[in-house]
C-alpha cells in the first residue's frame, strides 16, 4: 500500500482532538480494554520481561506513561498480584479526560492514576523499577521523541519498555477488517492512522538514541527497550 511506504508523521487521530465527541470518547477508552488485550501482547512482556525482574516480599515500582483508558497498568497489578508479587503501579496521562475516565473506571484496581507528564514526575523526583508505555510513540513528531526517551530513562533505575505498533501492509489489512465490530467509537479510524503513524522496526531503531534496542514481537508490535541498570532486574522502589 503507498499510504504504508512513509510514515504518516502528520496525521491526526480524531480522539486527540480537544472538541471530540465525548461520549464516543468514553466508549473508545473503554473499548481499548479489548484491542489491548487481543492484540497489544502485554502478557508475554509481563512473563519474559517483567516478571523475572520481580522477587516476593520485595516491593517494586512501576509507571505507565500515557496509560489512556488505564486497562494495561491494571492488567500488570492484576498479573503480579495473581503471582504473589507486591508491584505498586503508578499510571499517569496528561489528557485529563483520559485520566478521569481511568481513575473513575478502575478506582478498586489498586492502580495510582494522576493526570501529570513524565517531566512532572521528574520534577518531583520520582524513579521507579520499571517505565513503561503503551501506543505512545507513535502519537510523537519526531522531534519530540528524543526528549521523550530521556524522560522516561530519568525516571527509571531498572528497565524501560515501550510497547507500540509497527506499520505494515499486513497489520493494516487485517485491523480494517478485525475491527468492524467496534462501533461507536473512534477506535476503528483512529488505528488505521495510529498504523500508518508508526514506526516500522528499521526506523525505529535507527530514530532511538544510542543503549535503545528495538525487539520485534507478533503481532506487528515493536518493543523499544533500555536496560537502565545494565542487569535487567528491577530493584528497590521508587524514590522521593
Amino acid at each position: 500500500m503507498d499510504l504504508l511506504q512513509a510514515r504518516a508523521a502528520h496525521a491526526v487521530e480524531e480522539m486527540d482532538l480537544p472538541g471530540c465527541d465525548p461520549a464516543r470518547l468514553d466508549r473508545t477508552y473503554a473499548q481499548f480494554a479489548v484491542v489491548n488485550r487481543a492484540v497489544s501482547g502485554w502478557r508475554g512482556i509481563y512473563v519474559s520481561r517483567i516478571r523475572p525482574g520481580l522477587r516476593q516480599g520485595t516491593p517494586a515500582t512501576l509507571l505507565d506513561i500515557g496509560c489512556g483508558g488505564g486497562d494495561v497498568p491494571v492488567m500488570l497489578a492484576h498479573w503480579a498480584a495473581k503471582d504473589s508479587l507486591r508491584l505498586e503501579v503508578t499510571a499517569i496521562d496528561p489528557d485529563p479526560r483520559a485520566s478521569r475516565f481511568a481513575a473513575a473506571r478502575h478506582a478498586a484496581a489498586g492502580v495510582t492514576f494522576r493526570q501529570a507528564t513524565a517531566a512532572d514526575l521528574a520534577a518531583e523526583g520520582l524513579s521507579f523499577d520499571l517505565v513503561v508505555s503503551n501506543h505512545v510513540l507513535h502519537h510523537l513528531a519526531e522531534d519530540e521523541l528524543p526528549g521523550f526517551l530521556a524522560e522516561s530513562a530519568a525516571l527509571c533505575h531498572g528497565t524501560v519498555i515501550h510497547n507500540d505498533l509497527r506499520r505494515s501492509p499486513a497489520a493494516y489489512a487485517l485491523f480494517y477488517a478485525g475491527a468492524l465490530p467496534f462501533t461507536g467509537s473512534y477506535i476503528r479510524q483512529d488505528g488505521l492512522t495510529s498504523i500508518r503513524r508508526s514506526y516500522t522496526t528499521a526506523e525505529l531503531q535507527a530514530a532511538a538514541p544510542p543503549g535503545w534496542n528495538v525487539r520485534r514481537r507478533a503481532p506487528f508490535r515493536n518493543l523499544l527497550v533500555l536496560d537502565v541498570t545494565g542487569d535487567g532486574r528491577a530493584a528497590g522502589t521508587a524514590r522521593g
